[in-house]
């Protein structure tokens, strides 16, 4: 048997998936990691941790598989976004990483677009101007840490420490690439202009593959930490939203796949570049060679069902049964999912949550409800915007954890007025991750093809209901105004 591995390198875990040759997904396992936050909108990650958390969840899911190592021919990786790993000359971490959640670079992040011209710097770079954005972060580095700056190799995503690790280069892929501010979307390659604008040394900047080249085989001592053969092959890897996209069934242009995670990131595969004047989605390149992805990076999602969680003192699963509890609309309870900063409707990193229109009769389920309902307000925001841009105007394809909820899936049906598919399965990014590796192992010709072994769709979609269409209507407009207020309260 020749099987490949996909890895799904998350914020919360790092998750291994075995796939055969065929397709079948074998087995699954994760390990947990854990996000430091050392001052109020900083987030690090003890990178180390990543590769502890891909042997264990590798070595897990390869024995319940029941696969020898010497089966295991492959392994892609799709793991988060906008991360920052300062790495030396013998490919350890400098610091912790400053991944994608964390907000300390705004001063940075105002003086790459002062330096640039922030219209330039959109129609070059597809992205908005924003601290979440790798560059700004390389520039908070040189600015706070000037000796670790100094001292670093590579500035590299989360992808190129992890390329590094198992087969000792310090690579990324286009779609991580170009989610840093440095890259120019349309030439697809680093901006020797804006690396020089952002007053950061480009020989620190790993280069560039496709997303399922073959990058090597395993360095002899992560070999033995994973238990797979010395010479099992490695592929560049891609960035997790652009994994979970593949493992949606989105290799072609107008497919929205919405990624209900710990953030909730929302995409559609595009032929060519989208510079939305509202700058509510990003253009960012796909894991498929020749194809774009827009996208909006994501709002607080799974993460403000187990923030609630958390503190009514309930499992996060006990949300969804309470919401069921409470009728569309939440009686007139109100609730902003921005408790990280805003990405819909508008992109606003001192944007705070809250909830609002509560009265004495409202009852922890409605608040439950009103959390899921938050973020189904959230996707409309992006979905609409996408249908204004001429893009995906069909179905949602839904994955994440957040898929397993039906509730949930009916209230984006119904708020959104479109009809809602559950992608089946709990490792779509994995899943995307694995069908890098399997083409370049020779499985399957091309993504698309594999996409049809891989992903398998609910036989029906959620559809909305006409009744339900009509409360939301009038509760999104709600929503909207409260935000309005809320965002205009702050000084």
């Amino acid at each position: 048997m020749s099987c490949v591995i996909g890895v799904d390198v998350g914020s919360q875990s790092v998750k291994a998936l075995v796939v055969a040759e065929d397709g079948t997904q074998l087995a699954a396992a994760s390990s947990p990691c854990e996000m430091i936050h050392p001052a109020p909108g900083w987030a690090d990650q003890d990178a180390e941790s990543w590769g502890r958390a891909l042997a264990a969840a590798v070595r897990a899911a390869r024995s319940e598989a029941g696969v020898g190592r010497d089966e295991i021919t492959m392994i892609g990786i799709a793991s988060q976004v906008d991360g920052l790993v300062a790495i030396d000359d013998g490919l350890r971490a400098l610091r912790p990483a400053i991944i994608w959640l964390d907000r300390r670079a705004t001063r940075q992040s105002d003086a790459l677009a002062e330096a640039v011209g922030e219209a330039a710097l959109v129609s070059v770079t597809g992205l908005n101007p924003d601290a979440s954005h790798t560059a700004p972060k390389a520039m908070w580095l040189r600015d706070e840490e000037p000796d670790t700056y100094r001292a670093a190799r590579w500035l590299a995503p989360v992808s190129g420490y992890l390329t590094g690790w198992l087969t000792g280069e310090v690579l990324a892929d286009h779609a991580q690439a170009s989610s840093t501010l440095l890259y120019d979307v349309h030439h697809r390659a680093w901006s020797d202009e804006l690396v020089a604008k952002a007053g950061l040394d480009p020989d620190q900047l790993p280069a560039i593959r496709g997303a399922g080249d073959v990058i090597g085989r395993l360095r002899a001592s992560v070999a033995d930490e994973l238990d797979l053969a010395p010479d099992c092959q490695v592929v560049v890897g891609t960035g997790d939203d652009h994994g979970a996209t593949l493992g949606a069934g989105g290799v072609r242009p107008g497919i929205v796949v919405d990624v209900t995670g710990t953030a909730e990131p929302v995409t559609v595969p595009a032929a060519a570049a989208v510079l939305d004047d509202e700058r509510l989605v990003e253009t960012h390149a796909h894991a498929v060679d020749g194809l774009l992805l827009v996208e909006n990076p994501g709002f607080v999602s799974g993460g403000s069902t187990q923030w609630w969680a958390a503190i009514q003192g309930i499992p996060q699963g006990d949300i969804f049964a309470l919401a069921e509890q409470s009728p569309p609309g939440s009686d007139g309870a109100l609730f902003l999912p921005t408790l990280s900063g805003s990405t819909a409707p508008r992109w606003n990193d001192r944007m705070l949550g809250c909830f609002a229109g509560l009265a004495l009769s409202h009852t922890p389920a409605h608040m439950a409800r009103a959390v899921l309902e938050g973020c189904a307000y959230a996707l409309r925001d992006i979905v609409d915007r996408f249908a204004a841009l001429g893009l995906g105007d069909g179905e949602i394809r839904v994955v994440g954890g957040g898929a397993r909820s039906q509730l949930w899936l009916q209230i984006k049906a119904d708020v959104t007025g479109r009809p809602v598919r559950q992608v089946h399965g709990d490792h779509a990014t994995c899943a995307g991750a694995a069908m890098l590796a399997a083409v370049a192992a020779g499985h399957f010709d091309d993504l698309e093809q594999a996409a049809g072994q891989y992903v398998q769709l609910a036989d029906e979609p959620i559809a909305p209901r006409e009744h339900a269409v009509a409360v939301y209507a009038n509760a999104y407009r709600a929503y909207r105004a409260l935000y309005d207020g809320v965002e205009g309260s702050l000084t």
